[in-house]
């Protein structure tokens, strides 16, 4: 048996044990070792300590703990709460303006803390009850809260552009600069399709009480701060410091990793002015930060011995010579991947997809000549359907946990439908356009 064959034994060894619920880091360091003990030669194994060192050095990856510290001292800020108020209270008078007021503050959220499970959470407990006490059918509901929550997985500033950026070695700046048209196009299909629901089914998507309207317009503020106040501070601000932090990166006044520090300081300077800031709000953010970053890290050390492996036992080179000789087009590869990348949302998570089966087709898109920062942002908009995608939709749990309990897990799943089908039409269309 070959080298190249058992390098991919190797992979779908990984990969089986990951469905069946080992640790995603180590089972990629793990079984990665072992194969390199039993088929490589030990100075093969002597390489791994350089490439470690490499990811401690890599000054970009510094982006991915700040951008982290950024969403969740914004998210303890109660940031989300006050913009879906003032958003609502804005909009609600429209037809669906509750639904497109989710669909907006999920967009400024993504662009401003990016924390998947806290906006679906934030915007489940706030929204939904309104919405079905208003009569918004539990579908159209629920997926419009699942679906706007994940909008931080494309509109930049995201982790995801920067894990990708950062093993398809591409400029993070690139992917942020070139992510921001999808990202709006996204939002602007979203409340298209709102808009025209409420057209063609009036009932189900009606305009707020004016009871609960005002409601939103007073909001939970006990200082007696006018509503035009709130919405500077919640709409305004918070626009500066999303204008600081891209503004910065497309101008080319600061890399990726220093904009992220702009926007963890200024998101810092955000919660003061709300007075929300104080001891033990700085060690909730700091101990969240450490663990969600030391996860990422240890799937990134994990990734990296088996790309190491996978490489020295010839897998990448045997990939890439199977392709081109089935003689497949770009296009065709392409989708090909995007297909598999789908599916694989279905049952994995997107680190897991990013660290494991990005590596492996990144040679062969480089060798096809293809431009890997477009290639960048198809993941990353294929990559935002498996939060949505049963039966292990992260945001659909999200949800689920904190919705009444009317609302059902076939409410979620019905509800989502639409909206997977209007993100893999905008990913159809980044692909054509390209």
């Amino acid at each position: 048996m070959s080298l190249a064959v058992i390098a991919i034994i190797l992979f779908v060894s990984i990969f089986l044990l990951i469905l069946y619920g080992y640790p995603v880091a180590f089972t990629l360091g793990g079984l990665s070792l072992i194969y390199a003990l039993c088929f490589l030669d030990p100075t093969d194994i002597g390489l791994l300590p350089n490439r470690v060192m490499g990811i401690m050095e890599n000054y970009l990856l510094l982006a991915v703990p700040l951008f982290i510290f950024m969403g969740i001292m914004l998210e303890k800020s109660g940031l989300a709460e006050k913009m879906l108020q003032t958003m609502t209270a804005l909009f609600g008078r429209l037809r669906g303006g509750m639904a497109v007021s989710v669909i907006i503050v999920g967009a400024l959220l993504a662009a401003s803390t990016g924390i998947v499970g806290a906006t679906v959470v934030t915007m489940g407990l706030i929204s939904l009850p309104p919405m079905l006490r208003n009569g918004y059918r539990p579908e159209l509901a629920t997926g419009t809260i699942a679906a706007s929550g994940t909008l931080g997985q494309i509109i930049p500033p995201s982790v995801v552009l920067v894990l990708l950026g950062s093993v398809l070695g591409v400029s993070v700046g690139d992917l942020f600069r070139e992510a921001l048209l999808p990202g709006v196009i996204l939002v602007v299909a979203y409340v298209l399709y709102v808009v025209f629901y409420g057209l063609l089914r009036p009932a189900s998507v009606p305009r707020i009480s004016e009871e609960d309207l005002q409601r939103f317009r007073r909001g939970d503020e006990t200082d007696g701060a006018s509503f035009f106040r709130r919405l500077l501070e919640s709409l305004i601000l918070p626009l500066l410091l999303i204008l600081a932090v891209l503004g910065s990166i497309f101008m080319g006044y600061a890399s990726p990793t220093e904009a992220a520090a702009i926007g963890a300081a200024g998101a810092t300077l955000l919660t003061m002015l709300q007075g929300k800031f104080d001891w033990p709000t700085l060690r909730l953010v700091a101990r969240e930060t450490t663990h969600l970053t030391s996860m990422v890290f240890m799937i990134l050390l994990g990734a990296t011995t088996f790309s190491l492996v996978f490489r020295q036992l010839g897998g990448d080179r045997f990939l890439v010579d199977l392709i081109l000789a089935a003689e497949l087009s770009p296009n065709v590869f392409i989708l090909l991947v995007m297909i598999i990348v789908f599916i694989a949302g279905f049952f994995i998570d997107f680190i897991e997809i990013i660290f494991i089966i990005v590596p492996v087709v990144a040679p062969i898109f480089a060798a096809m000549g293809i431009d890997l920062v477009w290639i960048g942002i198809l993941l990353a908009l294929n990559l935002q359907t498996s939060f949505l995608t049963p039966p292990f939709g992260f945001s659909l749990f999200y949800l689920k946990g904190v919705a009444p309990p009317e609302v059902k897990t076939g409410h979620l799943y019905r509800g989502i439908l639409p909206f997977l089908i209007i993100q893999v039409l905008v990913l159809l269309g980044v692909f054509w356009m390209g």
